[in-house]
């Protein structure tokens, strides 16, 4: 059975007046990778296809130092698009996220849609295992946009699998049917 592991980074540096898009890893989360890398190993990825944002970069480069897997940036990998929306206090947030989830058609929040989002990175997805034919797959990207692919195909509620998941974690599905059949909320 091949394997597409869908990776939430670990733990940003959260620096005030830098946007979150640009925030690296903290300590803590470089730390972390090591753990989250014994965790993926069993998978043996052949490749760490990579959002460019330097919280996941460094995520998947330091996975792929430990676990000798080639790292891919790719495009569309990112984080929903928030460019612009300021800090804000952690209940607005969750609130905004819960209603962003609720109404995927409507622009609740930042510059895409849940429904924009979850097509874009679907079609990276796609891209990833077409130029990947053989062998299971390893992506590093963001919260939000793995809850919303792991919910259309049938893992549950988004918003419920957004709150879960934790820095880092990871969910693995079958390919090509996309069946969950692992999930770590946190590592």
């Amino acid at each position: 059975m091949r394997k597409l592991i869908l990776i939430k980074h670990a733990r940003p540096q959260q620096v005030e007046g830098i946007p979150p898009e640009q925030w690296g890893l903290s300590e803590q989360g470089r730390e972390a990778c090591k753990s989250l890398a014994e965790l993926v190993r069993p998978h043996a990825p052949v490749a760490i296809a990579t959002s460019t944002e330097p919280k996941a970069a460094e995520t998947a480069r330091i996975l792929g130092e430990v676990l000798g897997s080639r790292v891919e940036p790719t495009e569309d990998l990112h984080e929903h698009d928030r460019t612009g929306v300021p800090l804000m206090a952690t209940r607005e947030f969750i609130s905004l996220m819960a209603l962003f989830f609720k109404q995927p058609s409507r622009l609740v929040l930042g510059n895409e849609t849940a429904d924009k989002m979850a097509g874009r990175f679907q079609r990276a997805i796609d891209g990833i295992l077409g130029s990947h034919p053989d062998g299971n797959i390893a992506t590093v990207s963001h919260g939000t946009v793995i809850a919303q692919f792991a919910a259309d195909h049938g893992a549950g509620d988004p918003f419920l699998l957004w709150r879960r998941m934790g820095l880092p974690s990871l969910i693995v599905f079958s390919v090509p049917d996309f069946h969950v059949t692992e999930t770590v909320d946190r590592v």
